[in-house]
């Protein structure tokens, strides 16, 4: 018998950006400093704004507020949301 692939947990938490030059920024500065994350297509019913949202462990948001202030990435907001429907938005 072969062994079954671990199931993969969706990220709970989801940045939102007025311009995607911020998303990528904050990308960055969070890979920089060891916070997993990864950008996806912005979903719609969280923020029309910009087509590019940054995926992230919500546990993290707190410390990425801190670093998105100190290196100058504008934010939208920071949501708990699960892309699978899971959880509402909850904006921090």
């Amino acid at each position: 018998m072969s062994a079954q692939p671990e199931e993969i947990q969706p990220f709970d938490g989801l940045v939102t950006f007025f311009a995607s030059l911020h998303a990528m920024r904050a990308e960055k500065t969070l890979q920089k400093n060891s916070i997993e994350c990864r950008l996806i297509p912005g979903p719609r019913e969280i923020s029309p704004h910009c087509g590019v949202a940054l995926q992230l462990w919500y546990v993290d948001a707190e410390r990425a507020t801190s670093l998105f202030q100190s290196n100058k990435v504008q934010i939208e907001a920071i949501h708990q949301y699960r892309l699978h429907g899971l959880g509402a938005a909850m904006d921090r």
